[in-house]
């Protein structure tokens, strides 16, 4: 064979192999069906209704995310799925709800106050009626002056969020030039941007609070109030108080506007009296931490022991029923699945679900399972090597305009050619880029394939991620009805692939 004629051969046949490797090819037939059922016989909005309305707030360890388990194992097994299991991951700690949460400022003038307990905190559990005071301190020796003035008070600290006046709407959708922006590498100059100045100034600021809040407990104050990120027009932001912090004081979040107002008046000579009453239960009989299972067996006998998974965290905030956070990702998880099912479409490889709990305090629940499932002594065992992909929601309820490939260029052809049916309705961009902040990093830091999809922003930043406000009502219908499609799309055509979803190089010291 002249020499001409075997180059060709040779790259003829390792394109031939490279195309039967990456088996790029849309099954249309199992898409028409898949398409059929989730826009004809959709049951997202009432599963999502469920987890919202119906189970409410879902904080890791509460009475709500216990029924949640209850009530999503109970539908999977409803609907036929095989090895249904709410399978503990490690232990949590202690469980927490609210019982009672009631602020109201009663000097100058009457006016109640939009506000929760901040989560881990425990409550007056009893009508208190005490005066406001404002711990303006540059420094410790600042600090200090407040000492024997503090006992019985309410205290506020400083706090630069400001709630402005908003000229743009809330909600939006990624124009086609910021999802054209996206398929564009980034290439970092390096650093950062943390500078040693900015550095220096958060662990000052860390030094302050943390000495302010022991000054509080020694002063025997009534509480704490605080008001954290921005919001703004009956929207305030929840966030964690210290789980293991058995001395803390009873702390209450509130709404921005009504924070400042009691700050200028203070500040500006005015007598600033609050009564309040909140109750706060803690649970510590169970402190066991569970994610949800459940799986479609594989049907082709040589791939049937090889598993896909797509994922959502059931755990929330609790300050309202976290609607877009994240009952919108397990609802269009469970859709996706139960999609799968219904249509009858065929799945060589085993496809499970799993609904995480621990996110919000760090990813334990997906981080605990992949360690617990794939790895043996911090060493990939034989689950890490018959695994194929992960898919995760987990960015509110906007429509799935993409994906992330999360660096894994190899997976590129692939998710461009899966999102060719999808094109019609938005999704269709796919960038080399990162994303983080949730579950699929989990697997993404073992060497596994984890992915998350681009989503339309919606309002999920300005008035729903973690706030008083992430309710059902937030929920977008169409949206959710697009995102479980698009999901059970991508797993069907993982699942039937030749091979297993490349990954990318990956190094275990302990292999």
């Amino acid at each position: 064979m002249k020499r001409g004629t075997l180059f060709f051969a040779l790259l003829l046949a390792v394109s031939i192999q490279a195309l039967g490797f990456q088996n790029t090819q849309v099954d249309y037939d199992a898409v028409y069906r898949i398409k059929d059922e989730g826009f004809n016989n959709s049951q997202v909005m009432d599963i999502a209704w469920n987890l919202t309305d119906r189970i409410g707030p879902r904080l890791t360890g509460s009475e709500g995310l216990k029924n949640a388990y209850d009530w999503t194992s109970a539908t999977f097994k409803e609907w036929g799925l095989s090895n249904v299991e709410v399978q503990p991951w490690g232990e949590f700690g202690k469980g927490w709800d609210v019982r009672k949460a009631y602020i109201a400022m009663t000097v100058p003038y009457y006016q109640a106050l939009i506000g929760i307990p901040k989560a881990w905190t425990p409550g007056t559990n009893k009508l208190v009626s005490a005066e406001v005071v404002y711990v303006d301190a540059a420094d410790e020796a600042a600090l200090s002056e407040y000492k024997g003035k503090l006992k019985g008070k309410v205290v506020m600290l400083p706090t630069s969020i400001e709630a402005k006046t908003t000229f743009e709407a809330d909600a939006r959708r990624f124009t086609d030039e910021e999802l054209d922006g996206m398929t564009k590498r980034n290439v970092s100059g390096g650093g950062s941007g943390w500078s040693a100045s900015r550095i220096a100034e958060y662990r000052r600021a860390a030094r302050m609070r943390n000495a302010a809040y022991e000054l509080f407990k020694s002063e025997g104050v009534a509480m704490v109030l605080n008001t954290h990120r921005g919001g703004g027009q009956g929207t305030f932001f929840t966030s964690n108080g210290s789980r293991n912090d058995d001395s803390a004081l009873p702390e209450m979040e509130i709404a921005p506007e009504h924070y400042n107002r009691m700050v200028r008046l203070v500040t500006k000579g005015e007598k600033v009296m609050i009564e309040a009453d909140t109750k706060t239960s803690f649970h510590t009989k169970d402190q066991k931490g569970y994610n949800v299972i459940a799986e479609i067996p594989g049907s082709d006998p040589s791939l049937k022991d090889e598993v896909v998974m797509l994922g959502a965290h059931l755990d929330s905030w609790f300050a309202g029923t976290g609607a877009t956070d994240n009952a919108a990702g397990s609802a269009a998880m469970m859709e996706a699945i139960r999609i799968l099912k219904e249509s009858g479409v065929e799945l060589k490889r085993t496809v499970r679900v799993a609904l995480w709990s621990g996110e919000e305090q760090g990813l334990y629940g997906s981080r605990n399972y992949v360690q617990n499932t794939f790895m043996n002594d911090k060493a990939p065992n034989g689950e890490w090597e018959k695994f194929s992909a992960y898919f995760n929601m987990d960015n509110g309820t906007g429509a799935i305009r993409g994906i992330y490939l999360q660096e894994n260029e190899a997976a590129r052809p692939l998710f461009e050619e899966w999102f060719k049916p999808f094109h019609e309705i938005g999704a269709s961009t796919v960038t080399i880029r990162n994303t983080g902040g949730t579950d699929h990093q989990a697997f993404d830091g073992i060497g596994l394939p984890g992915y998350q999809f681009i989503q339309d922003p919606i309002d999920y930043g300005t008035r729903t991620h973690h706030t008083n406000m992430d309710l059902y009502e937030r929920l977008q219908a169409a949206d959710m009805k697009k995102n479980a499609v698009i999901i059970a799309t991508m797993v069907m055509q993982t699942a039937n692939m030749d091979d297993k979803m490349p990954r990318k190089p990956k190094v275990f010291e302990n292999r």
